[in-house]
């Protein structure tokens, strides 16, 4: 099966950290600028602001939970200091969103972790849109392609043909 990268009709919420703004900003915008690319209309996209990473979870969670979206892209930037400050808030977040995709997979939900997790600002810039690209963009991508894979696996309760010997 091919990747289908076509979002048009799809509703996407994007959830962004304010924390690290100067390098937020950019993937938001990365990943509006590719939600609309691939033909999600702009006034399907929504953006909601939490105050850092820690708190994407549970804010990723009500978005999916809304049954308003298609998908929920989660965004923010963590980097390391010199305290396990980072440690904790990074695995959290990562944790966190990992268990909303888990629970909202059969609802054919997509939730797609874009948060930036770096050992310093040089390599959040870089992954915010110079040398590695724009990682919101790629959140953009991978979340219109995993709606469409969700969408091609029969959930449970769905009919299905027979099953495959292997």
């Amino acid at each position: 099966m091919s990747a289908t990268l076509n979002g048009a009709g799809l509703r996407v919420c994007v959830v962004a950290a304010r924390f690290n703004e100067l390098i937020v900003k950019e993937l938001v915008t990365g990943a509006t600028e590719g939600l609309e690319r691939l033909g999600v209309g702009r006034e399907d996209i929504d953006v909601v602001r939490t105050p850092g990473a820690f708190e994407v979870p549970a804010l990723v969670r009500r978005a999916a939970l809304s049954e308003r979206y298609d998908a929920v892209i989660a965004l923010g930037c963590v980097i390391r200091g010199a305290t396990p400050h980072f440690d904790y808030v990074a695995g959290e977040c990562a944790k966190g969103v990992g268990a909303v995709a888990l629970e909202l997979a059969p609802k054919g939900i997509a939730v797609v972790f874009g948060v930036l997790t770096t050992d310093s600002i040089e390599q959040a810039l870089e992954r915010a849109g110079t040398k590695a690209g724009n990682k919101g963009f790629d959140a953009a991508m991978a979340a219109v392609e995993t709606v469409h894979a969700l969408r091609s696996i029969p959930g449970p309760g769905q009919a299905s043909g027979p099953r495959r010997k292997r």
